[in-house]
């Protein structure tokens, strides 16, 4: 075995090449080399990265939603219906501790005004009054608590205050400049290589100032897509349009108070037809929720 290791030692690089080149070598499980394998794999290669980029330019839109703070203002059938289940609870509902501890103190005072009483009652006149005292406590408790107004008027009219609308849902507008003109849209932002459409849409956030948002995505796919092709006077064949794919966000921290000036406005799902085009509303309304 040595021997043959030698011999082979002593051969020339084109010599030892050959010998796997040649049809006796196949039997011993070597696998013949092959130009022609080589030259696929450039080709392969070469078209791929000649391979033309798409005609549409892709972008990422994030639907910001503000929940509700307050509860919703009831309608008449739910105040009926509140109505009629709070009475029904009267009816059917018993004495709580506390009423039943003053019908037992009131039962015993009488008793004590009657002279119908024990001696070892004396002593509970004092749990008596602390129990009166602490109703009537809680009746003035009652009578001096003011509740804050639903409806503010000098808030709810400010369309760019995050604070306006308490009881309902908001979606936030930034205006945005497409072409020679500027449009109310949801905020967007073209897709960059190497990187995600969820995180193009969490750009898209931070690409406005003086706003602070801090958003909670839900999921990682869009929600929608709305395409649109350039004027056939500026088309071109590696420019055709452009693709805008929608994620869903909740607002978690809105951070300062925004600059009168700042571009972007909170609106209810009605007020959006006053500030979007009828095509991009449409694509849009089927995923923002009215809460």
């Amino acid at each position: 075995m040595a021997a043959p290791c030698r011999r082979m030692a002593s051969w020339s690089l084109p010599r030892f090449l050959s010998c796997f080149g040649g049809t006796a070598v196949g039997s011993t499980g070597f696998r013949q080399f092959s130009r022609t394998a080589v030259c696929r794999v450039t080709l392969q290669t070469k078209s791929m990265t000649d391979k033309p980029s798409s005609p549409w330019t892709l972008m990422a839109a994030v639907c910001l939603q503000r929940l509700p703070v307050i509860s919703a203002d009831l309608s008449p059938i739910e105040q009926q219906f509140g109505h009629v289940m709070h009475q029904m609870e009267l009816e059917k509902s018993v004495l709580s501790d506390h009423e039943l501890q003053l019908l037992e103190d009131a039962e015993r005072m009488s008793r004590k005004q009657a002279g119908d009483y024990d001696s070892d009652e004396e002593g509970k006149d004092e749990e008596i009054m602390l129990a009166q005292d602490l109703e009537d406590s809680w009746e003035q408790k009652l009578k001096s608590f003011q509740p804050a107004h639903r409806v503010r008027a000098d808030v709810d009219q400010d369309v760019t205050s995050v604070q306006r609308c308490l009881a309902d849902s908001l979606v936030l507008l930034a205006e945005q400049q497409v072409g020679s003109q500027k449009l109310w849209l949801l905020p967007q932002t073209q897709w960059q290589e190497g990187e995600t459409l969820q995180q193009t849409a969490e750009r898209a956030l931070t690409t406005l100032q003086a706003a602070g948002f801090k958003a909670t995505f839900l999921g990682n796919t869009p929600c929608g897509v709305y395409k649109y092709k350039l004027p056939k006077a500026i088309r071109t064949e590696g420019s055709v349009g452009t693709k805008v794919f929608f994620f869903k966000a909740i607002l978690s921290d809105c951070g300062p108070p925004a600059t009168p000036d700042t571009p972007f406005l909170w609106l209810k799902k009605s007020e959006l037809q006053h500030y979007l085009k009828p095509a991009y509303l449409m694509k849009v309304d089927h995923f923002i929720l009215d809460f």
